[in-house]
């Protein structure tokens, strides 16, 4: 035999045992890899198609999803990979497990943050824009992220909010309704009719603009005090000129009270003064 024709012998064993050992396995792995890629592509391309078109699912929760279907995707791809290469994927489960135990103890708050942003996502006790009311907080929901939530306050300060806060804490929606009630509060002397305050308060809160008709507008006595008689005046008002309406109310209910001459009643304190009383250093 001569050198070519060994060499040649020598490539043909080589290549001969390297597909009937490793060869093969090498080959189908790298298919696996290939198809599964594809195949996380396609999923992908479908579950965002999917959730661009429900109306129940919001860009947050969605993105929240295609997240944690990408995760998994992956780890079964990895795990499909490591069976064809012949290892065993048992150790390979039991060390996910591992890490994700380890994982789940050190980001134990975040991960309650992280839970109740999902109920948040899901379950939309409110939106973006809303005015809520937070605990200690109210403003508008700027965002609403995985952990957190995001608030504007009146004063235009930004508040972070975890949501294991939110959902723990009192939660007040004001943006639910389309309507919403305005009840301001007043007192006036005990000698005036009380007939006479509320009809001219009536007629005043009924000319502001954005007072619905229905449900009518109303002024009730609410309690007697102990220098004045307590009215209320309430009115309803579309959700979005909401404040705008009650600064109105403060003004109108002050201004018709003054130009009908009705007492405002207000502390006052006495003093009277006992003839030939010495106050203060000695007498003489």
């Amino acid at each position: 035999m001569s050198f070519w024709e060994k060499i040649v012998s020598g490539v043909g064993t080589f290549w001969e045992q390297f597909v009937n050992n490793t060869g093969l396995t090498i080959i189908r792995t790298l298919a696996f890899l290939v198809l599964g890629l594809v195949v996380i592509r396609i999923v992908q391309i479908i579950a965002r198609s999917a959730s661009l078109k429900s109306k129940r699912l919001d860009r947050a929760a969605s993105t929240f999803v295609l997240s944690i279907l990408t995760v998994v995707l992956y780890i079964a791809l990895v795990i499909v990979l490591v069976s064809s290469l012949g290892f065993s994927t048992a150790g390979i489960i039991a060390a996910f497990s591992a890490v994700a135990l380890a994982v789940a103890l050190a980001l134990k708050d975040s991960l309650g943050s992280l839970a109740n942003g999902v109920i948040i996502i899901f379950t939309k006790p409110f939106k973006k824009g809303d005015s809520v009311k937070i605990g200690d907080y109210t403003g508008s929901v700027q965002e609403i992220r995985l952990f957190n939530t995001k608030i504007l306050t009146p004063d235009n300060d930004t508040v972070i909010i975890p949501n294991s806060d939110v959902l723990g804490s009192e939660l007040v929606n004001y943006s639910t309704m389309p309507m919403r009630r305005i009840a301001f509060n007043f007192s006036v002397a005990y000698g005036e009719d009380p007939e006479t305050v509320k009809r001219v308060v009536l007629e005043g809160v009924k000319a502001i603009p954005n007072v619905v008709d229905t449900p009518a507008p109303s002024v009730v006595i609410t309690d007697y005090q102990a220098s004045a008689v307590g009215y209320s005046v309430r009115v309803w008002t579309p959700n979005e000129f909401y404040w705008t309406t009650h600064a109105a109310i403060r003004d109108t209910v002050l201004k018709v009270l003054n130009e009908n001459g009705l007492e405002i009643p207000y502390d006052r304190l006495e003093v009277t003064m006992r003839p030939n009383a010495s106050y203060g250093g000695d007498e003489k």
